[in-house]
């Protein structure tokens, strides 16, 4: 009998306990399938709000690329900044502090009969001392005394640019130069007279030839300044 009630208390007892543990897993189960639920649905309405401002980011990417290749903008690196000023001009590019520098006194010329007596058709019109015709360049003509200046001397002349010494004049003596242009209206609008310094880049050998000349104004790295040197000034 007592054995009986021994056993039936120990039933009772492990009853309790497996009671008590389960309900006690339930509530804390409860609890956490709540809190996982939970954060689901939060994680759930962060994730659609992230797709949804991610889903508004890519559309406004592609349209905007769409733009730009529609309208032919360029993607610019930002730290990129636009080329300022002007491009050296060949007075800049050179040091010519190198060359020795006479004063001289630089007046304007033509090929016209204002300057050389000669008009359109005479056989040397346009055509200077050395044989060569007359040009206004990379390289212009000009006249000189070749007592001082041999024929073929290339002097660099500042705001008129290179001088082949290719010409003589009557009045043109000792420090005295004349500069070809092409028209009258040239020679007063963008010389006149002047009294300034030259360089002496080379000293001519008494002789100047076309080739030679058109060898002058064809050399590649000088293309840069035609423009500079050849437009017109406005006074």
């Amino acid at each position: 009998m007592n054995l009986v009630i021994k056993w039936t208390k120990r039933i009772i007892m492990v009853s309790l306990f497996v009671l008590a543990l389960g309900t006690t897993f339930q509530s804390v189960s409860g609890v956490e399938a709540q809190t996982v639920k939970s954060w689901m649905n939060e994680h759930k309405g962060t994730q659609q709000e992230q797709y949804s401002e991610d889903h508004k980011k890519s559309h406004l990417s592609l349209s905007f690329k769409f733009l730009k290749r529609l309208t032919g903008i360029k993607t610019m690196i930002s730290s990129s900044k636009p080329v300022e000023g002007k491009p050296p001009t060949l007075e800049e590019s050179v040091n010519w502090e190198q060359y020795p520098k006479h004063t001289v006194v630089a007046t304007g010329y033509t090929a016209g009969v204002e300057s050389t007596g000669k008009s359109p058709g005479h056989p040397g019109y346009g055509i200077t001392y050395s044989g060569v015709k007359v040009k206004r360049d990379l390289y212009s003509t000009i006249a000189a005394d070749t007592s001082v200046y041999p024929i073929g001397t290339i002097l660099f002349i500042p705001e008129y640019g290179y001088g082949v010494v290719a010409d003589t004049g009557s009045a043109i003596k000792g420090n005295k130069l004349d500069l070809y242009y092409d028209t009258v209206e040239q020679v007063y609008n963008e010389w006149g007279k002047k009294t300034l310094e030259v360089y002496v880049v080379q000293v001519g050998s008494g002789k100047l030839t076309e080739e030679e000349l058109v060898k002058l104004n064809s050399n590649e790295s000088m293309q840069v300044f035609r423009q500079q040197i050849l437009s017109t000034k406005v006074e």
